[in-house]
């Protein structure tokens, strides 16, 4: 019987302390925040965005995703209603956009304002104002990279084009122009100098038909001319919008550079922070584990202590108390 009170005591003491533990637990995760509803609505997907998800207004958690469903003022689009704390100074010019946390994957509602306005958002629950959910950098990247590939594929059809057969044999015949140019030229040299030489009236003789030749070479001269004219100009159109400003190479160049911030930001500080977090998580059930084991197999010791307890009667070690001597 006394064993059995001692079990009964330590299972009211348990059950006790379980109550006082789920008190204590309650007291300290109650909520007492009076948040404003809002909502937002896009037309761009909302994946990895979740109820209950976290809003945070320029880093600070400020509330949390009320639900997701379609929205009924505008077909197509997606709607998505917040909860957030009426101590944060939102304006008519707060705007929000959807983000993730590191590796999970997981996504959460960033607000934000670049101070364009100084109107207070009117709170109403009945009918929810509404905050602009503006495209994630994520979104933005990728539309922005399909862009760069689009231009840089249009680029390489024009440089293909500027290089075809057609322009490669015009390049050519205007060298083969340039080189006779320079033949005649020569030959109309040696001619002036025989001239010189053999006398006037031989010269005035041969007048007429270097005039023609002349002329002919001039011609061809002026043809060879402009086809290397009109060849430079499509070559030297071609690399001025390659390399305009904001043109195909400086997109290319500023979203490289923006992968590789976001890249490094990720590996500097995101990642440590989660194995971290890993490793105390680790470290805390191991403990939990070992705890709840020793409770298991030792009851009594959340009364008596880890140290032994003496055998009731019918339990192996008991030994009856020695019976008193009577008294004269």
């Amino acid at each position: 019987m006394e064993n059995k009170a001692h079990a009964l005591a330590a299972g009211a003491f348990v059950l006790g302390l379980l109550a006082a533990l789920i008190a204590l637990v309650v007291w300290l995760t109650r909520d007492n925040t009076v948040r404003n509803t809002y909502e937002l609505s896009t037309r761009d997907a909302v994946s990895g965005l979740q109820p209950q998800a976290m809003v945070r207004y320029r880093g600070i958690a400020v509330g949390k995703v009320a639900s997701i469903d379609f929205d009924p003022k505008v077909r197509g689009n997606v709607r998505v209603r917040i909860t957030v704390d009426q101590r944060v100074p939102l304006t008519t010019s707060t705007f929000a956009t959807l983000s993730y946390q590191g590796v999970t994957g997981l996504a959460f509602i960033a607000l934000d304002d670049k101070g364009e306005s100084q109107v207070a958002l009117a709170p109403d629950d009945d009918n929810p104002p509404r905050i602009p959910l503006k495209p994630s950098v994520l979104a933005q990247l990728q539309d922005r990279g399909e862009a760069i590939i689009n231009q840089i594929d249009e680029v390489t059809k024009k440089a293909n084009v500027l290089l075809g057969d057609a322009n490669q044999k015009r390049v050519a015949d205007a060298l083969e122009n340039i080189s006779a140019a320079t033949a005649s030229a020569n030959q109309l040299t040696r001619s002036l100098d025989n001239t010189v030489k053999n006398g006037l009236n031989p010269t005035l003789a041969a007048l007429p038909p270097l005039i023609d030749r002349t002329r002919d070479t001039m011609g061809t001269v002026k043809t060879a001319a402009g086809d290397v004219s009109r060849v430079a100009n499509n070559f030297n159109t071609t690399v001025g919008r390659l390399n305009a400003k904001d043109g195909p190479i400086d997109r290319l160049g500023d979203g490289t550079k923006s992968l590789a911030q976001a890249v490094d930001s990720f590996n500097s500080a995101t990642l440590p922070r989660v194995n971290r977090v890993a490793d105390d998580t680790s470290r805390a059930v191991r403990r939990l584990g070992r705890a709840a084991d020793g409770i298991n197999d030792n009851p009594q010791s959340l009364l008596f202590g880890s140290g032994g307890v003496i055998a009731g009667p019918g339990e192996p070690g008991f030994s009856a108390p020695a019976a008193a001597t009577a008294q004269p």
